[in-house]
């Protein structure tokens, strides 16, 4: 069985395309089986609350970091589940 990892993810989105394009950093923490799901779960986050296409999205780095070193409470909290009820 294959163990869940954190991962952060620096890079840059292009916020607004259509009216005042702005490209903005950012700097996301997320629980993924390794560097390509992690991205996938930026791209969906980013495509689906902001509307940015793949295309407009850059990242500059990807790592797998450890748990303490995360500050978001939310991907702490799904770190101690050990298992999912749907």
């Amino acid at each position: 069985m294959m163990e869940i990892k954190t991962f952060r993810i620096e890079g840059e989105a292009l916020f607004n395309e259509s009216r005042f394009p702005v490209r903005q950093k950012f700097v996301k923490f997320v629980r993924a089986l390794n560097e390509a799901q992690a991205k996938e779960v930026v791209y969906s986050h980013f495509g689906s609350k902001n509307k940015i296409k793949r295309c407009n999205i850059v990242f500059k780095e990807i790592r797998e970091v450890p748990l303490e070193s995360v500050k978001d409470k939310r991907i702490k909290d799904l770190a101690k589940l050990d298992k999912v009820i749907t």
